[in-house]
């Protein structure tokens, strides 16, 4: 799952279907499902190098031309509807890095980044410094609906939805009709591919590009909602599955509804747990020297940032920090290496906010700062995510979203904050899956790999040993540990996930490794504390440098 802390405006639709390379025969419509299915994993496809094209806007143009260096790409063919393949096809990309080590060569491991809604054709680049790029052909792919396969979008809301943390009784009301504008624009977007975009239908997909590659077998490692994907595969085609790595799991049981108020749990506890660290230093940062005074001051600063946000330095660079902004903040900081430049910043602000008019501001160093760390607020999204996210059954009692909204804003406030337990789209939908959910199983294929961050932001930790014990695999959990995603970030992890999927040795049932280190900076009291030297230069060179030693192979 990812975050979802401001939505902004978006582009119309996009639902072009681009037909593979080489030839394709699909039998007559009137045979058997199994026959007509033969037609799709027998397709020929030619490999061709990738071609980056224009980049992503914010992307800069070289460095998108570098994530295709050494790719091959393809696109296939799927059928929209499995049940009926004669209802028309939809397009695939896929990409390929061959194995670096051909003689050594272990098959495919297959990719996904997570989402649903994530492309994830470039993967294979960002796999390209880990061992598995040794053995294994590294099969990247874009899901039905996003990137370069046929895609689907929502149309344009009419306004941007409201986005608030803490939102007042009379807000809901606006809440919940943005949802239901949401729902009209992907429902009017989503022509008549919107209800085959699902995760087992993604999952039948990848089975294809087995077929088309010529394996008997893939391998895979998914990331976030990727190991929902994979655990969905592995219980449709057991016997074409080898090993298995999901990655910052989600709970088998959370979906979707649960799993999105997680998110603003994962950000509570985070927040618990950067506050209380502060306070054991407040000798530096001077916010309390308890947990509880600690949050006291911060939310009175949270208080006058609603009322009175305090300007970014240059105009139009950058988002005003309110109180929304400033939520975002105090639940995004779960990264143990940021905690020392995070509280320095959060202090400015509490500053800044406290400040007579005229004084509230931030530096310019600080604002950079602000922005490595924790981006523009705003996401754009296709139409993927909400079409996905509406396979499970939604409640339509409004009474009910209203409820668990006041819940959230006061006990879980921060990161996004109570939006996380508000009606979605999906609470608008009128039209129904396509199918139940897959009843998640390991039944024919091998023992695999469950690995959740006890802090994880995004997909609570409770997640991950909730879908190694539904598949009876192996856990590696990673203590206090507040990132998302730990193969090739943390060194622990990848070690053991690089055995398994190598080697096929097996870490022990339930195996904890050590999360990134907490900064530095000794406790008040504590030997060392008096002396202690604090960092100087540039609070932005400080962030960049931190964001780069925090990214894995998948955080790229």
């Amino acid at each position: 799952m990812s975050r979802r802390p401001r939505l902004a405006r978006v582009v119309a639709l996009t639902a072009g279907v681009v037909m593979a390379t080489g030839t394709l025969a699909v039998a007559p419509a009137s045979g058997a499902t199994d026959q007509a299915l033969a037609g799709y994993y027998n397709q020929k496809v030619e490999w061709a190098a990738c071609v980056a094209g224009t980049a992503p806007p914010g992307y800069p143009q070289e460095e998108w031309e570098k994530e295709f260096v050494g790719l091959d790409c393809a696109t296939i063919v799927v059928p929209m509807n499995y049940r009926k393949p004669s209802d028309g096809n939809l397009s695939v990309a896929i990409s390929r890095r061959k194995a670096a080590d051909p003689a050594k060569r272990q098959g495919v491991l297959l990719l996904n980044p997570g989402g649903p809604g994530g492309p994830g054709l470039t993967m294979p680049t960002w796999m390209q410094e880990q061992k598995i790029a040794g053995p294994f052909d590294l099969i990247g792919f874009d899901p039905r609906g996003t990137g370069r396969s046929t895609a689907l979008e929502c149309e344009l809301p009419p306004t941007e939805p409201l986005f608030e943390t803490r939102p007042t009784d009379k807000q809901f009301a606006q809440i919940a009709a943005d949802a239901e504008a949401q729902e009209k624009g992907c429902a009017a977007g989503g022509g008549g591919i919107r209800k085959y975009i699902s995760t087992a239908n993604t999952a039948r997909d990848m089975d294809v590009i087995r077929g088309v590659l010529g394996e008997k077998k893939i391998n895979f490692l998914g990331y976030s909602y990727g190991t929902y994907l994979g655990a969905v595969y592995g219980s449709l085609f057991p016997s074409k599955l080898n090993r298995s790595v999901l990655d910052a799991s989600m709970h088998p049981d959370w979906l979707y509804y649960e799993q999105a108020k997680q998110v603003s749990v994962a950000a509570r506890e985070n927040f618990d747990a950067l506050a209380s660290w502060m306070a054991e230093r407040d000798s530096v940062y001077h916010l309390g020297k308890t947990l509880a005074e600690v949050t006291a001051n911060l939310t009175a600063t949270r208080a006058k940032l609603a009322v009175r946000p305090v300007p970014w330095p240059i105009p139009g660079a950058g988002t005003d920090v309110d109180g929304v902004f400033f939520d975002i903040i105090l639940g995004g900081s779960g990264y143990r290496p940021i905690w020392d430049l995070a509280a320095e910043l959060i202090g400015l602000l509490h500053q800044a906010a406290n400040a007579p008019e005229g004084k509230r501001a931030l530096s310019e160093d600080a604002s950079k700062a602000l922005k490595v760390l924790y981006g523009e607020i705003k996401e754009t999204y296709n139409g993927v995510f909400p079409a996905v996210s509406c396979e499970a059954v939604w409640s339509k009692d409004p009474k009910g979203y209203e409820e668990q909204m006041r819940l959230f804003r006061e006990k879980y406030p921060y990161g996004p904050g109570a939006m996380q337990a508000g009606p979605t789209n999906c609470t608008y939908a009128k039209w129904k899956p396509q199918e139940k959910l897959v009843d998640l199983k390991r039944k024919g294929y091998p023992v695999g790999l469950v690995i959740g961050a006890e802090y994880d932001p995004s997909t609570q930790y409770d997640g991950s040993p909730a879908m190694a014990v539904a598949l009876n695999n192996q856990l590696i959990s990673v203590k206090d540990e507040g990132s998302h995603g730990q193969y090739g970030g943390n060194a622990c992890a990848t070690q053991k996930i690089d055995d398994y999927l190598i080697n096929g040795i097996l870490p022990g049932s339930r195996v904890v490794c050590d999360g990134a280190p907490r900064p530095d900076v000794p406790a008040d009291g504590t030997a060392g504390a008096s002396a202690a030297k604090r960092p100087t230069g540039s609070l932005a060179d400080r962030a960049t440098e931190l964001v780069a030693q925090g990214k894995s192979a998948w955080r790229h």
